[in-house]
């Protein structure tokens, strides 16, 4: 596929929710139903995030519904407003802890930086060990000024496949005709935006009648940076009953520990110990939904692939995120919602229509929130046809897959000229509530149900607070 993505006007976002519900085989018509108030542009850019959040949130909620439906519910109203939606997927900047921002997760180096053949890198060091590796392979000082001369002896697509190479995270700014030449930009058209396979055969398993959608059922989040955790969040606040599961050892950013813990248990299973492999089994065989986030095979590795983990316990709900995709020559790499935007030419879109040189970012990752809630909508979706059909089922969804649908939704006439939300208006969309961290406040969530309104059952707690075994 070499055609450039679509420079026509968003499609309406009732036809956008259409489409997402019926991947996940839900009745496309339930759309009609949903009340979507507001329009592009929400936030400053060119393409159409605020029906991404929109629309995201509003199959979530649609799934949940559906779910509950299933389990002698009533049929209900759902509304989500775009602007709110849009302030949803940056949750992340406006949460406060006792009246103080988290510390800023960004590090010094991170960010774009010219190559000596005059392209665009942009480098991801927020982790320790990411930020020494590439020091160590560009031999320089921690500095900007020092990185940037070790990069001018440096081709851009040079430096990012080195970076690969060593298990790294860089990428070289394309533009959306050059991403869709690459190889892994054609594999991605060959991969659905959120796709189901049946791995394993089981019994049916309704659940029984309950007060809020998702309520008695247990999922396992073992994802760490935003995408994943976001998830979480999504099926919490329907009710889920939701464990956040780390490592000890492993990095983490302080913001999204603390916004997208509400909701969750957190506990700690080291899966390099025989006995975090064992209190891993003994979790995952009273589960309903498995959610990770880390390359592809890696899990596999530990013995809690997908047909693994569907042996363990027959009929789990699998869900996995990956950064570029399940095929292709990139489909191991690591990756971030920042470097997919470069790599596959939204970075240098934004820029032309902004029209400035240097990479230009959407006003929020949307590629990391957009494809948290579609993890959480394909769960939901999943254990709807555990319900009707039986079976074992792995979900997957990728950021640069959602990048590419984000592409594909039109582009909105002076996008740049929308001014940011101002305070007022963020303000009257946060909540207050206690937290093991302190005081937080943080937006609360977009989706308003008549029957089943989203909330958050636990407040967000420290990772490792809880013990590794459900709550009777």
């Amino acid at each position: 596929m070499t055609a450039a993505f679509t420079t026509t006007a968003p499609q309406p976002p009732e036809q956008v929710l259409r489409e997402i519900l019926e991947l996940g085989g839900l009745d496309g018509s339930r759309a009609e139903a949903v009340t979507l108030t507001g329009q592009d542009p929400v936030l400053p850019s060119s393409f159409a995030v605020g029906s991404v959040a929109q629309t995201t949130i509003a199959a979530t909620a649609v799934a949940a519904a559906e779910l509950w439906r299933l389990r002698g519910g009533r049929p209900q109203d759902i509304a989500v407003d775009m602007g709110h939606a849009a302030i949803e997927f940056r949750s992340e900047r406006y949460l406060t802890v006792d009246g103080q921002p988290p510390k800023n997760p960004w590090d010094p180096l991170a960010g774009a930086y010219r190559t000596g053949d005059g392209r665009w890198v942009r480098l991801h060091t927020n982790f320790a060990h990411h930020r020494d590796g590439i020091l160590a392979l560009l031999d320089c000082a921690n500095d900007r000024e020092a990185v940037q001369h070790a990069l001018n002896s440096w081709k851009a697509a040079d430096f990012e496949t080195a970076v690969a190479e060593r298990g790294l995270v860089a990428t070289m700014m394309r533009s959306p005709e050059e991403w869709l030449d690459t190889p892994q930009g054609q594999a991605l058209a060959r991969q659905p935006l959120v796709s189901f396979e049946r791995i394993a055969g089981s019994p049916t398993e309704a659940p029984p009648p309950a007060e809020r959608p998702l309520a008695g059922l247990r999922v396992m989040d073992l994802t760490r940076i935003i995408a994943g955790p976001i998830a979480g969040r999504a099926l919490a606040a329907h009710g889920a009953e939701v464990m956040r599961i780390t490592g000890p050892h492993l990095p983490f950013i302080e913001a999204s520990v603390i916004d997208c813990g509400r909701g969750k248990l957190s506990t700690h299973v080291d899966l390099r110990s025989e006995e975090g492999r064992r209190d891993l089994t003994a979790l995952l065989r009273k589960a309903d939904v498995f959610v990770q986030g880390y390359r592809p095979g890696a899990f596999a590795d530990r013995g809690f692939g997908p047909t693994e983990a569907a042996a363990i316990r027959p009929g789990i709900i699998y869900v996995s995120l990956s950064a570029y995709g399940f095929e292709g020559p990139w489909a191991g790499r690591r990756g971030f919602d920042s470097l997919v935007q470069t790599a596959s030419g939204i970075n240098h879109a934004e820029a032309e229509a902004a029209g400035t040189e240097s990479p230009k970012a959407l006003p929020c990752q949307a590629l990391d929130h957009g494809a948290g809630y579609l993890m959480a909508f394909g769960a939901i979706a999943g254990l709807r046809k555990r319900a009707l059909e039986g079976g074992s089922w792995h979900i997957r969804v990728s950021l640069a897959r959602c990048g590419r649908w984000l592409q594909s939704l039109g582009r909105v006439a002076g996008g740049h000229d929308c001014p940011e939300p101002d305070e007022t208006a963020v303000a009257e969309l946060l909540e207050q509530s206690e937290s093991g961290f302190g005081s937080l406040s943080a937006v609360r969530h977009s989706a308003r149900m008549s029957e089943t309104a989203p909330a958050f059952d636990r407040p967000s707690a420290p990772l490792g607070s809880h013990p590794a075994c459900w709550p009777d």
